[in-house]
């Protein structure tokens, strides 16, 4: 185990952005219920969260879609680990991500939650890497644009380690 991690975004700026979305997204919704889809495995810490610093009603799924493995970037193959309990139709949805990076994940994900009909559907990131995007994906609520730098902590792993840490930060000392 030779990498490291080194603190990017400490935990408090982590906190005070996560504050603010939460006021815009209440602001946005007001007088509506928000049904927020956290995107697995990632996305619950943030998801958790930011539905604390929501003030309207908020009701909760889940789903899993898988296109990394253990490397850090994308094999390009997307696929739905676990699909959501609870019907779309009518709801105003935010989908909430830990990261959006190529695109490619979130581009076939919000193509498949379309078609399930949603009153609106918006989308929610903690994390930005626009340098990155392949697929033109619109984020309508971001908590940090950051570069092309391999992050981990608030949810975000690499090989399953390191998603506990309470900040973000990037791994070294990883090829």
């Amino acid at each position: 185990m030779g990498e490291s991690v080194r603190v990017m975004i400490s935990e408090a700026e982590v906190t005070k952005r996560i504050e603010e979305m939460g006021r815009e997204i209440s602001e946005d919704y007001a007088g509506k219920q928000i049904h927020l889809i956290c995107i697995l495995k990632g996305g619950v810490f943030f998801m958790c969260e930011l539905a604390k610093r929501i003030s309207v009603p908020v009701s909760m799924d889940f789903m899993s879609v898988g296109s990394y493995g253990d490397g850090t970037t994308s094999s390009g193959v997307v696929r739905i680990v676990k699909d959501l309990d609870e019907s779309l139709e009518g709801k105003d949805v935010l989908v909430v991500e830990d990261i959006i990076d190529s695109g490619r994940t979130l581009y076939y994900l919000l193509d498949v939650l379309k078609k399930r009909h949603p009153n609106s559907m918006k989308l929610c990131t903690l994390l930005d890497k626009p340098d990155r995007r392949v697929r033109d994906v619109r984020v309508d609520y971001v908590g940090f644009e950051i570069p092309d730098e391999f992050v981990v902590g608030y949810g975000l792993d690499y090989a399953q380690k390191y998603r506990n840490l309470p900040y973000i930060g990037i791994v070294e000392g990883v090829e």
